[in-house]
């Protein structure tokens, strides 16, 4: 699920979830496809296309590009499995783990399968209905109340409280970090500039999964825009009675990027899942993979780094001869998502009568690029066929390119946290 423009001092409609990235926004979830035909114009799946999220650049200044070979050694295990099958309300190209969520300081825990893993966003948000009753979460103050968070996707937005949890991965933990509890009787009232943002995705079948996993560019989902302003459809001050208006939220109180917190193998993540038939999969399993270069199956070797704005996460994508400022790579968003007139239309997805191969040039932000081929199926037939997995579904974006779940089958997708070191220094960049 991509952000919509990740600039801090924008209100976008995008999402508090991870730097503003692209196709956020305005673009339907599409995914859940109901018929054996196509997808509605505008469906209302989760936050499972664009993975919009607006501010989450204010921690990713002073990023270097030049090499350094300062980045800690780990032995920690770091491969945490992920998987696409069949979801809710038959929600196509879904990413998911599951995530241990734990009292802080405490073994009282409990596993959420069907997380969505999401390179578009930052920062791990759960269903209240999740959660076991016995596992009480503190929540993050503000003022003499509490910390409310609205999280708005291009499908919809997510409204609950900020609490703290440790967050357990593989071998990792990000203790007592604060994350986001969807739906929590804490906060029953959704402040009004929220609940216009889009439909609700407070439960598993408005959400498509249990919660959303942002694991992207930046450690923070808002930075230093709702640090330093009280900022719409972001961050609230909610007292007693459950009143809430718009507030400042200092970084450390945001909700955080679980990797960035870990002890060791906290720059990055590589998204590893194997090729696929053009004509899909049932099931796809592959990794997670916790650190860039910090240990022996994290290394970066042959792949190619493309920078991305540190300001806003965008790179450039140039395709059939028209350029996409607002560019990102998402596995959020379960379709390739641009606009093209060339390409005829069945609801929200591109229908060619047969599949259509092209390229692409991705340009990063130090203008090095790399031209890369995809195909664009026939989602008619996709969406017929009983597969959950699709290298070749793609879809109308609301601005730019995003490179969507499609992208990451058969690579190595790398995401680098800004200002993290790497072999190919600091983050933010994004490399395969």
């Amino acid at each position: 699920m991509k952000p919509c423009s990740r600039l801090q001092i924008l209100l976008l409609v995008c999402a508090a979830l991870a730097g503003c990235g692209g196709g956020g926004g305005s673009t339907p979830t599409g995914a859940s496809q109901t018929s054996a035909v196509s997808a509605p114009a505008a469906a209302t799946p989760p936050a499972t296309v664009a993975s919009p999220a607006t501010p989450s650049a204010g921690t990713a200044t002073g990023a270097t590009t030049s090499a350094t070979t300062g980045v800690p050694q780990s032995t920690t295990p770091n491969v945490q499995p992920v998987s696409v099958t069949s979801a809710p309300g038959l929600t196509r190209n879904m990413l998911t783990t599951s995530v241990t969520i734990c009292q802080p300081g405490t073994s009282n825990c409990a596993t959420v399968d069907d997380i969505q893993v999401d390179t578009g966003s930052n920062g791990l948000r759960i269903l209240s209905s999740a959660l076991p009753a016995s596992l009480a979460l503190a929540a993050v103050p503000s003022g003499g109340g509490v910390t409310g968070e609205c999280a708005v996707f291009g499908s919809g937005y997510a409204w609950g409280t900020v609490r703290h949890a440790d967050v357990r991965m593989a071998g990792q933990l990000a203790e007592s970090i604060p994350i986001q509890l969807i739906a929590d009787a804490t906060l029953p009232d959704v402040p009004a500039d929220c609940a216009g943002s889009g439909p609700a995705l407070m439960t598993s079948a408005g959400l498509r999964a249990n919660g959303i996993l942002g694991v992207g560019l930046f450690t923070a989902d808002c930075g230093n825009g709702c640090a330093n302003a009280a900022l719409p459809r972001w961050y609230y001050r909610c007292d007693a009675s459950g009143a809430c208006a718009a507030s400042t939220q200092a970084l450390a109180q945001q909700v955080i990027n679980p990797v960035s917190r870990f002890a060791l193998d906290n720059n990055g993540v590589v998204i590893d899942l194997p090729a696929i038939a053009d004509a899909g999969a049932a099931s796809v399993s592959g990794s997670m993979i916790f650190g860039i270069d910090t240990q022996a199956n994290n290394t970066l070797g042959g792949a190619g780094v493309i920078r991305v704005n540190a300001t806003n996460g965008y790179v450039v994508t140039t395709a059939a001869g028209q350029t996409y400022a607002q560019s990102y790579f998402d596995s959020g968003s379960n379709g390739l998502l641009f606009r093209n007139s060339q390409f005829p239309q069945c609801g929200f997805w591109y229908c060619p009568s047969s599949t259509q191969t092209t390229t692409a040039a991705i340009v990063g932000a130090d203008g090095l690029s790399r031209t890369v081929a995809f195909a664009i199926g026939n989602s008619s037939a996709l969406f017929a066929s009983a597969n959950n997995a699709f290298n070749n579904l793609a879809g109308v974006g609301a601005r730019g390119f995003g490179w969507g779940l499609p992208f990451f089958f058969g690579r190595r997708v790398y995401t680098a946290i800004a200002s993290r070191n790497t072999s190919a220094g600091a983050g933010p960049y994004y490399a395969f």
